[in-house]
């Protein structure tokens, strides 16, 4: 009857799934919200031999109608003790190339549905004086990156945001967490990323095949994504967590590197690795 409940979005693959069986294995009653119910057999099958307490629920954080149905299901609930915003999905294409509603539809998942999950959770954690919003953002919420600009302002907004939220919830006793990732082996940068691809005769036709091979180049370095939802379901347990946790090979000597050189330096760093041949 006591058992914390956890909610995680986008739990059909990637860091949601594993974050599900992490937290399930760490004693929480695990609520797996995915917008495809179909795609849940991936998890159903990992999980078959295991007595672990997951129920799966669908719940599309762009659509508001699934989310107020996602709010008549807390009722039943009554409490909520986490909350993991997993669900996203990464944009790319040069900025003059990217229609604007691919814009928009980027900030509905990555940002506002983010934002519509959390507020119907707000209320049960503030009544409990107690809770953890754990926000998946990643390297490019610190560090942007060209070629990416819908994914990276997307997350560069979900940072702003979440420190806001940090802050207006401290006082009823509600942690508000980033997790900002590197890059790691998850389908975010195969099935999860949608690319507004250059034609042949477009200007940035050579620079788009130059990004690409740059961000091929470095999949035998990418990560086991079980570090990332790992350390989630221990943030999930910490009594007094820290706002952010960069995780990843190179992350955090990124991140301080681009705060201490000049723009100037970074930008010709930035550059000149992406432009190789």
């Amino acid at each position: 009857m006591n058992q914390p409940i956890a909610i995680v979005t986008g739990a059909s693959s990637g860091f949601g799934l594993l974050t599900v069986i992490e937290l399930a294995r760490s004693g929480f009653h695990v609520i797996a919200t995915m917008r495809n119910l179909d795609k849940a057999a991936n998890l159903l099958n990992e999980t078959k031999n295991d007595q672990l307490k997951i129920t799966i629920h669908e719940l599309d954080v762009t659509s508001e109608t699934s989310i107020n149905n996602f709010s008549e299901y807390l009722k039943t609930l009554g409490r909520v003790d986490v909350l993991v915003n997993n669900a996203g999905y990464a944009a790319g294409g040069f900025v003059e190339e990217v229609p604007l509603e691919e814009y928009r539809k980027q900030f509905e998942t990555n940002v506002f549905g983010v934002i519509a999950v959390t507020k119907t959770v707000l209320p049960y954690m503030r009544k409990q004086g107690s809770g953890k919003i754990i926000n998946l953002s990643s390297i490019s919420g610190k560090v942007a990156f060209p070629g990416l600009s819908p994914y990276c302002a997307s997350k560069h907004a979900l940072e702003g945001w979440s420190e806001s939220l940090r802050l207006e919830m401290k006082p009823f006793g509600v942690d508000v967490v980033l997790v900002e990732p590197g890059s790691f082996k998850t389908n975010i940068w195969t099935t999860g990323r949608q690319v507004t691809s250059s034609h042949e005769n477009s200007p940035y036709f050579k620079q788009m095949g130059k990004l690409e091979n740059y961000i091929l180049s470095g999949e035998s370095g990418f990560g086991d994504p079980k570090t990332v939802s790992q350390k989630i379901a221990k943030i999930a347990k910490m009594k007094e967590p820290s706002l952010r946790f960069p995780i990843g090979k190179g992350v955090k000597m990124t991140i301080r590197l681009k705060n201490l050189i000049p723009w100037k330096k970074w930008e010709s760093i930035v550059l000149k690795n992406v432009n190789k041949k």
